[in-house]
């Protein structure tokens, strides 16, 4: 088997196997520590927000309703406008979906390119990936999305956010340890977003776009 093939499949298993473990039990924090939490929460969507130009580079595993896949994605955003490719070695398959104010377009699918006003659904009609691309741009990094209506946090012991209920859907964060935090805003490394039979598991290996950003989250509530 390939290498590519291998890892591919071994970061499958190994999302699959995480998604499927049961979510430790989160105590509420202090009153206290929770007011710091959600006050440092602000600060950092405040200082995040403006930053429209950013990419990333990482690993996916998609399910829904009995179909998935894994592989590479890459994340271009411009403004409001934003490019995502996904590539799946081990079908040697490949799409780029691209949107912005005047609508969305798929490339790389059978039947040629595809174009709509709803990029996730023309997603998921053409792979049978639920992916909530319009608030992923958000979600990705660690701020609650402007378009998916009210959310509910659940921050972990270090004040950072460990848990978001938005549009539906559960996301949960694994962030950087603090060795690993480069000069800027840490952001995530793992996300898990589920709704129903909808998952969807993001591994970011590389980020770029926020390193001119001073991080004001890297301290705990209690410091």
């Amino acid at each position: 088997m390939p290498r590519s093939f291998l890892r591919i499949a071994v970061l499958a298993a190994v999302l699959v196997s995480a998604g499927c473990a049961v979510q430790p039990r989160r105590e509420p924090l202090p009153p206290a520590l929770e007011a710091a939490a959600q006050a440092r929460q602000a600060e950092r969507e405040a200082a995040l927000r403006p930053v429209s130009d950013w990419s990333l580079e990482g690993r996916i595993a998609v399910s829904n309703d009995g179909k998935g896949g894994s592989g590479r994605i890459d994340w271009t955003q411009r403004g409001q406008a934003y490019a995502v490719s996904l590539s799946a070695p081990v079908t040697r398959q490949s799409w780029r979906l691209s949107a912005g104010p005047d609508g969305a377009r798929l490339d790389g699918v059978e039947g040629g390119p595809r174009s709509g006003p709803d990029a996730q659904q023309l997603l998921l009609e053409a792979t049978g990936w639920a992916i909530p691309v319009g608030a992923l741009s958000d979600w990705v990094r660690g701020l609650r999305a402007e378009t998916a209506g009210p959310a509910r946090m659940e921050f972990g012991a270090t004040g950072r956010l460990a848990r978001l209920h938005q549009g539906g859907w559960v996301i949960d964060y694994v962030w950087p340890d603090a060795a690993d935090a480069s000069a800027g805003p840490v952001l995530p490394r793992r996300l898990d977003a589920r709704r129903g039979e909808a998952r969807v598991r993001l591994l970011v290996d590389t980020w770029t776009g926020h390193e001119s950003l001073a991080d004001g989250t890297a301290a705990t509530p209690s410091q």
